[in-house]
């Protein structure tokens, strides 16, 4: 079922109150999504690729009309320790946060945290010089 004839036939606001039973296949990937193994009643993005589709302006609403490809760009802690993924339109450039799922790629997830790390906002070779701008040694032993 398409997501506008779901608009149609939902009232605004079903998905925040009812679990998502449906399957469907990724339009990054074409991996079939299954909504059991997501450890929560919602499942909002492939577990393998860990993109989702713009579907939503509040979550759970599927209000949105960009329905652009929602590409993960960064993941971050939650207060209580559990990890969320940030998302960004590819279409309009809108962010969005999700919870991780329990049968999400690892090995993606890292990637995507380690990133900054792999490519940080300053030339590596400077660290030596910025330690000792600091006030450190500045030479690595």
């Amino acid at each position: 079922m398409n997501r506008e004839n779901k608009r149609k036939i939902f009232e605004k606001g079903y998905y925040k109150t009812h679990a998502c039973r449906e399957s469907f296949v990724c339009k990054v990937c074409d991996r079939e999504v299954f909504p059991e193994g997501a450890g929560s009643r919602h499942r909002n993005h492939c577990p393998n690729c860990l993109n989702s589709l713009h579907v939503d302006v509040e979550q759970g609403d599927r209000a949105s009309n960009c329905g652009g490809h929602m590409e993960p760009v960064a993941v971050y802690v939650r207060k209580n320790g559990e990890w969320a993924i940030i998302h960004r339109c590819k279409k309009c450039g809108a962010l969005s946060a999700n919870r991780i799922a329990a049968d999400d790629n690892p090995l993606k997830l890292m990637s995507i945290a380690l990133k900054p790390l792999a490519n940080p906002p300053f030339p590596i070779e400077r660290l030596e010089e910025l330690t000792m701008l600091m006030g450190g040694e500045g030479r690595l032993k």
